[in-house]
């Protein structure tokens, strides 16, 4: 009976730390909404060439940032199907907390199949500008992010270390 428990200690740990290593990295992850419309603006300088802003809102689903409300801005230029961020970041919220994040460089990529856009992915850095209350310690701290398209206006944003 010992040797049982022992055992199921032992597998019990042993999967607290796998689990524990697979989510390390990850400080939040979000499920977000695009307010109102984000269309492409023609420069009008050359073909495929625009700029592209939108606000969004997010929920935190996993992380750090469970539970959290994020609301932001995304201004991006655009040659093609290859996007850079020009602005992006907003302010996260959770009981006893504020964060602000400036998202300071990035890259998008429009998927296509069969001559039509069917996702963007997206990845870059982004740093916690501020951090108070129960997010205090995200204040300063560098990460990255990665944004995939879940469906219409609606995307996953994740911040890792």
């Amino acid at each position: 009976m010992r040797n049982r428990f022992i055992t199921l200690a032992c597998s019990a740990l042993a999967l607290m730390s796998a689990t524990g290593l697979a989510y390390s990295d990850t400080i939040g992850r979000y499920e977000c909404s695009i307010v109102g419309i984000g269309n492409p603006e023609p420069l009008g300088d050359r073909a495929g060439h625009g700029l592209l802003s939108y606000q969004f809102s997010c929920y935190g689903i996993d992380g750090l940032l469970k539970g959290a409300v994020y609301s932001a801005v995304h201004v991006s230029e655009w040659d093609g199907p290859q996007g850079d961020f020009l602005l992006a970041g907003g302010v996260h919220r959770v009981a006893g907390g504020f964060a602000v994040t400036q998202m300071t460089e990035g890259t998008a990529t429009v998927s296509m199949k069969d001559g039509k856009p069917v996702g963007v992915t997206g990845s870059g850095k982004a740093v916690f500008k501020l951090g108070s209350g129960s997010l205090a310690a995200l204040s300063g701290r560098a990460t990255k992010f990665t944004t995939k398209v879940t469906g219409a206006n609606r995307f996953e944003l994740e911040f890792v270390d």
